[in-house]
């Protein structure tokens, strides 16, 4: 499930945020394979010319919180 992809970004984010900062990345495999503005443009694009559930979309940003997401809920579980 685009672990490779994901695991290409982590092992190289230093890069290619100095080489994509701000951009969105379409990986496929352990390649960059397209850099766009918007994550809309970026998934428009790749589907044209990939099957869905074979690229990664990842925003090129520093650090770790570019790809981690924290969900906050007030259920209450017992």
């Amino acid at each position: 499930m685009l672990e490779k992809e994901f695991k290409y970004y982590i092992a190289h984010q230093k890069e290619l945020v100095a080489k994509y900062n701000g951009k969105f990345l379409v990986i496929i495999g352990e390649e960059v394979v397209g850099n766009y503005d918007s994550y809309e443009e970026a998934l428009s694009e790749s589907q044209k010319k990939y099957a869905i559930g074979t690229f990664l979309i990842q925003q090129c940003l520093e650090g770790e919180d570019s790809y981690t997401q924290t969900f906050h809920t007030r259920a209450i579980f017992a």
